[in-house]
């Protein structure tokens, strides 16, 4: 009886870390799947705040042998240089969004805890701490950095549940059996 309980100590700190790591897994996971959907409100509202009249020139500025230019005039709110303009200032607005944890499944869930006009929503419940908005911001530049052309694929053209074709299925950042309505954050 000695010798199983001595052989099979081994078992119970392995089943510790087990569970650990699942946990840390599920927290980053949480973390990337919260960022990445928060990233696409904001570049939708960014989007949405362009003058719909403003265009761009876009096409080839050399002169064609007939005397012509390939130029065309494009929506700028879509345009690449756009979307690259606000992919460079972003993640700053993670500083406003909160984590809040779902006191029946221990989900982490990330929601805006100011308005778009500066004033302070209902943040109840919500960790609003400078590790947050640390991990919320850093997590985010490393989303921006490595989507940066699949952000720009999907908001160069107007789509709809952008959330769930980019986070879910383009980029597996959110867990595929996790639910989320659309207008959680």
């Amino acid at each position: 009886m000695k010798m199983m309980s001595q052989g099979s100590s081994w078992l119970l700190p392995i089943l510790f870390l087990s569970l650990l790591s699942c946990t840390f897994a599920r927290r980053g996971q949480d973390l990337h799947c919260g960022v990445c959907r928060a990233l696409v409100d904001e570049l939708e509202w960014e989007i949405s705040q362009v003058d719909p009249k403003k265009t761009i020139q876009k096409g080839s500025f050399r002169i064609n042998p007939d005397g012509t230019q390939s130029v065309t005039e494009a929506p700028y709110a879509r345009s690449e240089a756009h979307l690259m303009e606000v992919l460079e200032r972003v993640c700053e607005k993670m500083t406003e969004y909160g984590e809040r944890t779902d006191p029946s499944t221990h989900r982490k869930t990330y929601e805006r805890i100011l308005s778009r006009d500066g004033k302070k929503m209902d943040a109840s419940n919500t960790n609003m701490d400078r590790e947050v908005t640390s991990n919320l911001k850093f997590t985010c530049e490393r989303i921006v950095e490595e989507y940066e052309d699949e952000l720009i694929e999907f908001f160069s053209h107007k789509s709809e549940n952008v959330k769930d074709k980019l986070c879910s299925k383009r980029t597996d950042l959110c867990d595929h059996a996790v639910h989320i309505s659309h207008d959680e954050l």
